[in-house]
């Protein structure tokens, strides 16, 4: 069965490559500044995802984006950018084992986010589990 249509299947192959960034990046700043880090960081992905977009042929005119899409994936690059620069800052001075935990709280922040923004509608159980992720983060980081 080819499971790469799915997005479980993205979705946990992104969970797997976030879980080598916190082994690696804890590695990779325990000797150098953790802003500088996060720039190298940024180069790396620059490169590989413009050769991506080079191989697949998927670069697209800037001014063929709305407006609207320009304005909000800048907030994000911006979003995103700060989210780094505190994880790799957590990480050169606390235990990756309790920084990524603690880090994927932002399931817990995307859940309230979107039900309260995006009008996204979770289940009951699904609120319970938001919780759980909740409880566990904590416990994990605390520990």
């Amino acid at each position: 069965m080819n499971y790469s249509g799915y997005w479980q299947f993205w979705a946990l192959l992104a969970a797997v490559f976030a879980a080598l960034t916190a082994i690696l990046a804890k590695v990779g700043v325990s000797d150098i500044n953790s802003n500088f880090a996060t720039f190298l960081r940024i180069i790396v992905i620059i490169f590989a995802l413009a050769l991506l977009l080079l191989y697949t042929g998927e670069f697209q005119p800037i001014d063929k984006i709305s407006g609207k899409s320009l304005i909000f994936l800048t907030l994000s690059g911006l979003a995103t950018g700060a989210s780094w620069l505190c994880y790799f800052r957590a990480l050169q001075i606390g235990k990756a084992s309790q920084v990524a935990p603690l880090d994927k709280l932002s399931v817990v922040f995307v859940a309230i986010i979107a039900a309260l923004f995006l009008g996204e509608n979770l289940s009951g159980p699904a609120w319970l589990g938001v919780g759980l992720v909740a409880s566990g983060a904590i416990l994990i980081s605390v520990s």
